[in-house]
């Protein structure tokens, strides 16, 4: 069955965009990139230890490409962000939100370079994985967004982004059983962590997968 073209488009800009929003909020910067509840992995500790000046420097550059990032400028957070590697060139998690910021950007090469380099240097960084499945997914390039989606899920199965992001892959490539298995258990994984905007974004979407797949629902 060929998906309609009518439905595809906008089916896939509503769940990049409600998804699998980037963000650099104050408590991304200011605690950890993620909760010890959703991912294994705490990268902030691990950075700090990459610098004898310690965190005090590294904590002023993030939050000052964070201010920009929110005022929407996004050269400014490049720049801040470029500083941030040239001073702490091992910082994993530098490069990660240089590689956001370059997909807001719409600089998907360069944003995919900085996430694989983020990866270099922290091999299961399961967001960055996620994220080049994102930019892969922006450019309606399924079957890269997939294999990235996977590799993140091989890393964290509980990665509820990467299994949304994932569903809405294999929906996009006609695999309805495996977007619906997959969209199932992140809802249920937002549910446990009471994250209750994920939950109705999710359920929408499985909405929007009904409805496109049954005429009768209107």
């Amino acid at each position: 069955m060929k998906l309609k073209s009518t439905c595809v488009q906008p089916f896939s800009c509503m769940t990049l965009s409600i998804i699998t929003a980037i963000s650099l909020s104050p408590s991304v910067l200011a605690v950890s990139l993620h909760s010890p509840q959703q991912y294994p992995y705490r990268q902030t500790q691990k950075l700090a230890q990459f610098s004898d000046q310690g965190p005090s420097e590294r904590s002023q550059i993030l939050q000052q490409a964070n201010a920009l990032y929110n005022q929407g400028d996004m050269k400014g957070a490049e720049e801040n962000l470029r500083k941030l590697i040239k001073q702490f060139p091992r910082d994993a998690f530098g490069h990660f939100q240089l590689g956001n910021v370059l997909f807001r950007q719409k600089k998907s090469e360069e944003a995919i370079s900085a996430y694989k380099e983020a990866i270099r240097l922290q091999s299961k960084y399961a967001l960055a994985y996620n994220a080049i499945g994102m930019v892969y997914a922006s450019e309606s390039r399924w079957q890269e967004a997939i294999t990235e989606y996977q590799k993140a899920l091989e890393i964290n199965p509980n990665y509820a982004e990467a299994l949304t992001n994932f569903a809405l892959a294999m929906w996009q490539t006609n695999k309805k059983d495996e977007a619906l298995s997959s969209l199932e258990k992140a809802l249920n994984i937002f549910k446990e962590q009471n994250r209750n905007e994920k939950v109705n974004q999710v359920e929408r979407i499985l909405q929007e997968i009904k409805k496109s797949d049954d005429p009768t629902i209107s």
